[in-house]
């Protein structure tokens, strides 16, 4: 273990000796991630309440815990979903988890497929497309890549096997991916647009002042040739 993962792993074991410092060091490395997970879950609203819930119990527990960082996330994503789940059924509200493994038997795509949003996943405005996701996939993307655990650990949170959880993930990635160059594209002519509307119509003469609009609204714009002058 190397740099963060090794700084995370001995501030674990120290708020395990009962270091306070060491404890708030691993709620500022941790908590982002794993709020990050509980929106995908319960939704903006109540994602600081179940968050508060969650760490209430991880420093009630953590003297139990045995493992290093990697356990570690893996551990407190789990007590922050068993959390979720119960504020949900608390609610009345049916519970935000889609479909089952069986769905999810298909062929994962490739890793570069999805590297550009797996990039891109730090931003809010990111985060805020994961929820328009099916929910398995949600949760996958958000344990795989934004808490960053491996594909095991993920599936232990989520009670199902790593290749279902790798699936998801990869299929939400994809899917992540073309809604952000989906957003890109329309940015870009929204852009486009104000940037026409911005450059003030330019006095013309001749017959090219007089143009006519094609049945398309645009303006016949092709190459003069001598026939033209």
């Amino acid at each position: 273990m190397l740099g963060d993962e090794a700084e995370l792993t001995a501030a674990v074991l120290a708020a395990q000796d009962g270091d306070e410092t060491a404890f708030r060091t691993v709620y500022r490395a941790v908590h982002p991630r794993l709020l990050g997970y509980i929106r995908t879950l319960v939704g903006e609203p109540d994602a600081e309440d179940v968050a508060s819930e969650a760490w209430l119990q991880i420093a009630r527990d953590l003297d139990r815990f045995e493992g290093d960082a990697d356990r570690f996330r893996g551990w407190a994503a789990r007590i922050a979903r068993n959390r979720a789940l119960d504020h949900i059924r608390m609610r009345g509200r049916r519970p935000a988890i889609g479909g089952d493994e069986t769905e999810l038997t298909g062929k994962p795509a490739e890793a570069d497929t999805a590297s550009e949003a797996m990039e891109a996943l730090a931003t809010g405005d990111t985060l805020a497309l994961i929820s328009q996701l099916p929910q398995d996939q949600a949760e996958a993307v958000v344990l795989r890549v934004v808490v960053g655990l491996d594909a095991k650990s993920a599936a232990q949170t989520l009670g199902k096997r790593p290749g279902a959880v790798r699936t998801a993930a990869h299929r939400g990635l994809k899917k992540l991916a073309e809604m952000l160059g989906a957003e890109a594209a329309a940015g870009s002519a929204a852009d486009s647009a104000d940037g026409l509307g911005a450059v003030p119509p330019q006095p013309g003469r001749g017959r090219a002042a007089r143009a006519p609009m094609s049945s398309a609204g645009v303006t016949d714009s092709r190459p003069r040739t001598q026939k033209d002058m």
